[in-house]
């Protein structure tokens, strides 16, 4: 029997992707593996949510399983004391956290190190310089120290090899990402109906489900929309993320005040889990302008809705949706208006790119990717 530990302290943070990935990654996981013991630290203190993490996880009354709580006021006590100290009093066979490891992991202990993207060495211009110099002191670290490093995609595995020097490419997994529980079953048309009410959403709109950062390039989005709507003036865009985060893109308020599109691009707030499948079933089309990804999980989520998808040209999202979506130059207004005009009223490409979507989406699950991972555990 090995002991494996989990660094798990990111759920429940409200990180988006980063905690989606581990949460789904770890119900899988210890459902799966049940000859191992699995120890989960966490930096929660309080007991009911101590409790709600056990009910989160689906491991309530799993022997095999520990939840471990372990004080941090942050992330910098968290590895240079937290951690450090409990490997040296637990014995431990593989520790998985994700980017930053621990200033000491005993040699015995095999490190598993996750890299869900490395846009702060593609796109720096749009990372706060102390974010920057942390991730460039502490990334190479954990590159070097790590026995396997996991990326979600080839591209991410490439783009490790190209920013980092002396990496061995055999060290480094791809574990693909998939969509979590909440869009294995697609929503009722009752579903989409109460939930436009909720929300006040019209009845003809594209949608953009993430994170409101500069890489996402939502600025050139709002500006093709707006050229869209010369052509298709009933049809409005819902941008669903958090507008209070600390990076968000303060230029998706200029254009939208720049071009008059207060009406029509809509914040529809917090969005409930629950409620993201329905919000995503109702769009006319979901549209993803990014200029940088490691994978792209939205695509899958809209797939398994049945929305067709428009997305930029990059290898990332290529590798991700094949021929289930249509491609846009991220930095050409025109050329994205009418391949959104085009996904909005050509019935037929609609079809297609809905059926391709369908089976795009099943060829991720998060058994399949529990099972890659269970195989770099036992190795």
């Amino acid at each position: 029997m090995k002991t494996i530990a989990i660094d798990i302290r990111l759920i429940g943070k409200g990180r988006t992707g980063d905690e989606m990935v581990f949460r789904s990654l770890t119900q899988e996981i210890v459902a799966l593996d049940r000859e191992n013991r699995y120890l989960l630290l966490t930096d929660e203190t309080e007991r009911g949510r101590l409790a709600a993490l056990h009910h989160e996880l689906n491991i309530v009354g799993k022997e095999h399983i520990e939840v471990v709580s372990l004080a941090g006021r942050n992330r910098f006590i968290w590895n240079l004391f937290s951690v450090p100290l409990f490997l040296l009093k637990r014995h431990v066979d593989v520790f998985h956290t994700q980017y930053i490891l621990p200033i000491f992991i005993p040699s015995r202990t095999r490190v598993v190190v996750h890299i869900h993207d490395v846009s702060f060495c593609a796109l720096p211009w749009f990372v706060d310089w102390r974010d920057r110099m942390f991730l460039h002191f502490f990334i190479p670290r954990s590159l070097k120290r790590s026995d396997t490093v996991i990326v979600p995609s080839q591209f991410t595995r490439d783009e490790i090899l190209r920013y980092f020097d002396g990496v061995q490419s055999a060290k480094i997994a791809v574990i693909p990402n998939a969509c979590s529980s909440e869009f294995m079953v697609e929503a009722s048309q009752e579903e989409v109906l109460k939930i436009r009410a909720q929300y006040r959403l019209p009845e003809r709109y594209l949608i953009v489900v993430g994170t409101l950062q500069p890489r996402k390039n939502l600025p050139f989005l709002i500006r093709a929309f707006a050229e869209l709507r010369k052509h298709d003036a009933d049809i409005k865009l819902v941008l669903v993320g958090n507008r209070s985060a600390h990076h968000f893109d303060q230029n998706i308020d200029h254009v939208i005040a720049e071009l008059d599109l207060g009406q029509q691009v809509i914040f529809p707030g917090f969005v409930a889990q629950d409620d993201l499948p329905a919000l995503i079933k109702g769009a006319t089309g979901y549209v993803f302008p990014s200029l940088y990804e490691g994978f792209g999980i939205p695509l899958l989520e809209a797939m398994s809705q049945g929305v067709p998808v428009a997305a930029s040209d990059i290898p990332c999202l290529r590798e991700v949706a094949g021929d289930a979506a249509v491609y846009f130059h991220p930095g050409q207004v025109d050329i994205c208006a009418k391949v959104l005009y085009t996904l909005t009223i050509h019935s037929d490409q609609r079809k297609q790119l809905i059926e391709a979507g369908k089976i795009r989406f099943e060829q991720f699950s998060w058994s399949k990717s529990a099972q890659l991972l269970a195989d770099i555990y036992y190795a």
